[in-house]
């Protein structure tokens, strides 16, 4: 539980700096230690507070099986994949266009929601299939990092540290969601009906909607 709050904490700490996803600062003039913290907040504010969608592919993964252990194998999958895409985009060998990414994305949320519902435990291929979303995910990372851009100085140790911010962020809300429920409602005979598949319903709702809106925007 301590444990839990420190890291929340950190969290909260972390935002305070960089509450968007822009660099004041000349980073020609900063130390390489001010440097990759800068990223760090950047890649953990792009998460929370700024990523809503890639906060609720987390949730949606976590509430079918809420016990730390599997979650945190399917947040190492998605950590794995999207670090593989977002450093193929930033050194030019990828080149995914925003207006197929962003609703694939959308899409990946549904397809976790629909999946919560239908289904009554997590599956064994359900890690392959968090990969395959993560790479996308990746990409959509890749086009945020892509407006700030990364210095010349240190381009690769940066990378590293934007995605170390987002995988902070992504630790930050599985913690969040052991505290406030995990921990407690998982195991209760009623758990499934009132938190796994009203809460699958809503994000899936929400999830149906980005992706027409971002099929036709």
């Amino acid at each position: 539980m301590r444990v839990g709050l420190a890291v929340l904490a950190l969290a909260w700490l972390l935002t305070l700096p960089a509450a968007a996803h822009v660099i004041d600062a000349d980073l020609s003039k900063l130390s390489r230690t001010a440097v990759f913290w800068t990223y760090i907040q950047l890649g953990f504010t792009h998460i929370i507070p700024l990523g809503f969608d890639h906060i609720l592919f987390i949730i949606s993964l976590y509430i079918l099986e809420p016990r730390l252990r599997p979650v945190l194998m399917q947040a190492t999958a998605f950590t794995v994949a999207h670090s593989i895409t977002l450093g193929l985009a930033m050194y030019g060998i990828i080149k995914p266009p925003g207006s197929v990414v962003e609703p694939i994305i959308a899409l990946s949320i549904l397809f976790v929601a629909i999946e919560n519902i239908i289904t009554t435990k997590l599956s064994p291929w359900r890690l392959a299939i968090v990969f395959g979303f993560g790479l996308i995910h990746g990409m959509g990372f890749a086009s945020a990092l892509t407006g700030l851009g990364l210095p010349r100085k240190d381009y690769f140790g940066s990378l590293i540290s934007f995605n170390v911010g987002v995988e902070l962020g992504q630790v930050s809300i599985i913690l969040l969601c052991w505290l406030l429920v995990g921990r407690w409602a998982y195991g209760r005979p009623w758990y499934r009906a009132r938190v796994v598949v009203p809460v699958s319903i809503i994000i899936g709702l929400v999830a149906a909607y980005w992706t027409v809106d971002r099929l036709l925007t």
